[in-house]
């Protein structure tokens, strides 16, 4: 099945069917696994860039810092490598569950300094339990798995990485070069990133919502808009202003439809906030589809890490049928559509932060 038509079949009001088995949690690489070298000064960290980025913290698996839905994580990643790195120039598969890497071959002729990790999935294990509604969703995960690895450049001093999200290719889905850092760069923490769980209370402040939004809208580079649905005092759809402000979209309360949109999960209902990132109309080719869900999983990664250090509680919300934003705004149907959420509370309890 093509993209167009999976992705048009994703966003219909069907209902997946019974779950399959989801194979392997990570992929099976050839050959020995090595352990990741520490690096020397000078070099590149792969050993923190990796633990920041796509390493499980967790037995399980599950705890990863981006973000994935079901957290069935279906992304793998492949490493470049070039010079000034603690491993010699090649190719490597990378095992997130144990924190190896598998020797796969040469690095290409002209490979630059650094590393560039080549982004594919395995569409079984969000197949497994989304069925059908499984493809958006892999492209929404790359795009978190872009993100982290962004936030985890930044935080070694070597970003900005340089992100290919065009959409063109298949695979890799996407791929994020991470230069060498400066000698004299200094180290960032990056927050802990937890899907918090429902329910999620209390409208954040409006300048957390802008300061969210802006986010959002910087990452998305034009493929997206965003908005955040609010509740009480004043329920409605806000957007940001250039002058830092908020600026209502539509007067209402919207979270009850927005439940019913995302595959009926009522306690959206009674979030604090939903940010929403719209666009990917119906009529989009391939890569245009491919484009928009990579770069709305960046937007939500980094948008959800942002939440997280300004105290609020976060939780992206990928699946979402029949939501056609634009239609309920006034607009001829099928052209906004929600591509992907964030929803936001202030109550984060079950959160924590180092």
């Amino acid at each position: 099945m093509d993209l167009v038509t999976a992705l048009a079949r994703a966003r219909s009001a069907e209902e997946p069917g019974p779950g399959t088995p989801a194979g392997p949690a990570a992929a099976n690489w050839p050959g020995p696994p090595h352990p990741v070298p520490a690096a020397r000064p000078g070099e590149l960290d792969l050993d923190r860039l990796l633990r920041l980025s796509l390493t499980a913290s967790d037995p399980s698996g599950r705890l990863r810092p981006a973000a994935s839905a079901g957290a069935l994580h279906p992304v793998d990643a492949v490493l470049v490598v070039g010079d000034g790195c603690p491993l010699p120039p090649g190719r490597y598969g990378h095992d997130p569950l144990r924190h190896r890497v598998h020797h796969l071959g040469p690095a290409p002729d002209g490979t630059p300094a650094g590393v560039t990790v080549e982004l594919t999935v395995a569409e079984r294990r969000t197949r497994s339990h989304y069925g059908h509604r499984a493809p958006p969703l892999l492209l929404l995960d790359t795009g978190h798995a872009a993100g982290a690895l962004w936030l985890a450049a930044e935080a070694l001093g070597a970003g900005p990485a340089a992100l290919r999200l065009d959409g063109r290719t298949e695979a890799p889905l996407a791929a994020v070069r991470v230069p060498l850092p400066p000698r004299a760069a200094p180290h960032r923490e990056v927050p802990v990133r937890r899907s918090a769980p429902p329910p999620l209370h209390g409208t954040p402040p409006p300048d957390d919502l802008w300061a969210l939004l802006t986010t959002a809208h910087e990452a998305s580079a034009g493929e997206l808009a965003w908005c955040a649905a609010v509740g009480p005092p004043r329920p409605g759809l806000v957007e940001a202003a250039p002058d830092g402000t908020l600026r209502r979209l539509a007067a209402g309360e919207a979270r009850p439809t927005l439940a019913v949109w995302a595959a009926r999960q009522a306690w959206i209902a009674r979030a604090g906030a939903v940010l929403l990132g719209r666009g990917c109309p119906a009529e989009a080719d391939a890569p245009r589809i491919r484009r928009t869900h990579l770069r709305a999983g960046l937007a939500v990664q980094l948008a959800h890490v942002t939440a997280v250090r300004r105290g609020l509680a976060a939780r992206p919300v990928g699946s979402w049928q029949q939501a056609d934003l634009g239609a309920a705004l006034g607009a001829p149907p099928g052209r906004d559509l929600v591509v992907h959420g964030l929803a936001l509370g202030t109550d984060h309890s079950e959160e924590r932060t180092p």
